[in-house]
């Protein structure tokens, strides 16, 4: 707790850095109650991750319209578009705060998370992915998966900020 408060002011710092860059978690598929537990939780994890980035969520009917609206997203850099698949890359929260943060460093804006529909993501959609990543070997409910990502990234961030939140473990 010491090496935190003796960190906070550089922490500050490097905060307002990181709000510069927008979080999408975007998933394929209905539109999720807002009442859902899981949406809850997923809302509490992405508002505090408002501390580090700007967050917000969008949901999409079909694929196309999720890569419609990618490319209409007028920016400096295109956007890192993560699509959430089996066959992707499994890393630990370590290695993905490392990822995440190398993004940021690399001067990333926008980065959209998305959760793809049932039947999986086309081979189109897979080649246009910045990165492929799985949350493991288990298919999830859309609503689990939303949730454990919103988490991830929160821990991310943490990690990245040396907040005590993520003890290594």
């Amino acid at each position: 707790m010491i090496l935190w408060r003796k960190c906070e002011p550089y922490v500050r710092v490097l905060v307002m850095y990181l709000r510069t860059m927008q979080i999408v978690l975007a998933h394929v598929g209905s539109r999720l109650s807002a009442k859902d537990p899981f949406e809850e939780l997923t809302a509490m994890y992405l508002e505090r991750c408002g501390a580090f980035a700007r967050c917000q969520t969008e949901c999409f009917r079909t694929e196309s319209a999720l890569f419609e609206w990618l490319d209409r997203q007028q920016r400096r850099l295109p956007a890192i578009t993560v699509l959430l698949d089996s066959r992707g890359r499994q890393l630990s929260s370590e290695a993905f705060a490392g990822w995440l943060g190398r993004q940021r460093d690399a001067g990333a804006k926008l980065m959209v998370f998305a959760i793809g529909p049932a039947d999986g993501w086309t081979e189109a959609s897979r080649k246009r992915a910045t990165l492929l990543l799985s949350l493991g070997p288990l298919t999830l409910a859309h609503a689990l998966a939303r949730l454990v990502l919103a988490e991830q990234l929160y821990r991310a961030f943490t990690i990245l900020t040396g907040h005590p939140y993520h003890s290594g473990h």
